[in-house]
């Protein structure tokens, strides 16, 4: 079974100094765990590998902005997390216009001012998301986001179905309420509460 320590204050505090081999032995013994942050909050398995790695290039570069050695842990989550919604956005703000051989666009594009009203959208319901509790956003992310199944979501987080059926429900709540302003047309998450 992996080793779901995190690199100790000794080995941090050695990096900090500049200690090549403490950093080294840093970002190595904490891919594993960058890993699964990335593949439990982006939206696919190809952003979660690009998250991983920007957050670890982060993590080599900017070893000296950690302010306390014991909280490297939070630190990488929220790196990891700020580059997975990041790359959601990007999602979101890629339309047809992006992919012009796709079948079925005219190849037209959106007005500039649709597109703009688009990536507003995008970023509030992002925003939406970000505010979320991290326990129900990570639910809302592996369902609505990457679309696992319910089952699938409550067995990687060890919940009961019930369990994980009930912070979906405050998540999706809880964006709704976030976008409840918001003009008419826009959406929040995809689904209902009954498809779980």
């Amino acid at each position: 079974m992996a080793d779901r320590t995190w690199p100790g204050g000794t080995l941090v505090a050695a990096a900090q100094r500049g200690d090549v081999e403490a950093l080294s032995a840093l970002v190595y013994s904490s891919y594993p765990h960058v890993q699964r942050f990335a593949h439990s909050l982006c939206a696919t398995p190809q952003d979660a590998e690009d998250a991983a790695q920007e957050a670890l290039i982060i993590l080599y570069r900017k070893i000296g902005m950690l302010r306390a050695s014991g909280a490297l842990a939070s630190w990488m989550f929220r790196i990891v997390r700020n580059e997975c919604l990041r790359r959601t956005r990007g999602l979101l703000h890629r339309g047809p216009a992006d992919e012009p051989d796709r079948p079925g666009t005219s190849g037209g594009g959106r007005s500039a001012e649709e597109e703009v009203l688009l990536r507003l959208e995008a970023e509030r319901v992002a925003a939406a998301v970000a505010a979320l509790p991290d326990d129900q956003r990570q639910v809302l992310v592996m369902r609505d986001i990457q679309g696992l199944p319910g089952r699938t979501v409550a067995d990687r987080l060890g919940l009961s179905t019930a369990a994980m059926k009930s912070r979906l429900h405050r998540a999706r709540s809880a964006v709704r309420e976030a976008l409840h302003d918001e003009p008419a047309g826009t959406t929040g998450t995809r689904g209902t509460d009954d498809d779980i």
